[in-house]
């Protein structure tokens, strides 16, 4: 029996991004959690560089609790991130093999997605 269960049930489910043109049109599928949580500006040596607004949605691996489950969230250009929705279709063996693939690049509990899952989200969102 699959133990994952949706933590808020104002978020919206699978099937509501599936019916989402504008949500899945602009999915981030290349950001990762780090992406997302670095300085605004940094120190170079040409001066202080600001980083580019990220403005999107992305799915991400959530590892703090018992079990690591997939979430979709949406970040804006001003940096305020909202979880959307736990994706609990997506098959556990495969994100169990994108946690072990990208535990190095894990950055708050937040585990970025490999391309394995985003294969299988892309065919399941229409977007092949």
């Amino acid at each position: 029996m699959d133990e994952r269960k949706v933590i808020d049930e104002s978020m919206i489910t699978f099937e509501d991004i599936k019916n989402e043109p504008y949500v899945v049109e602009h999915i981030m599928w290349d950001v990762e959690p780090k992406d997302l949580m670095d300085p605004i500006t940094s120190m170079t040596e040409e001066g202080v560089k600001r980083k580019a607004p990220l403005k999107g949605y992305m799915f991400y691996i959530e590892t703090v609790g018992a079990t690591p489950v997939l979430y979709l969230i949406r970040h804006t250009a001003g940096n305020y991130a909202e979880t959307l929705a736990q994706i609990a279709e997506l098959p556990q063996d495969l994100l169990l093999e994108a946690l072990e693939e990208n535990k190095s690049k894990m950055y708050s509990g937040m585990c970025p997605i490999n391309n394995k899952v985003k294969d299988w989200l892309k065919k399941e969102l229409g977007v092949l």
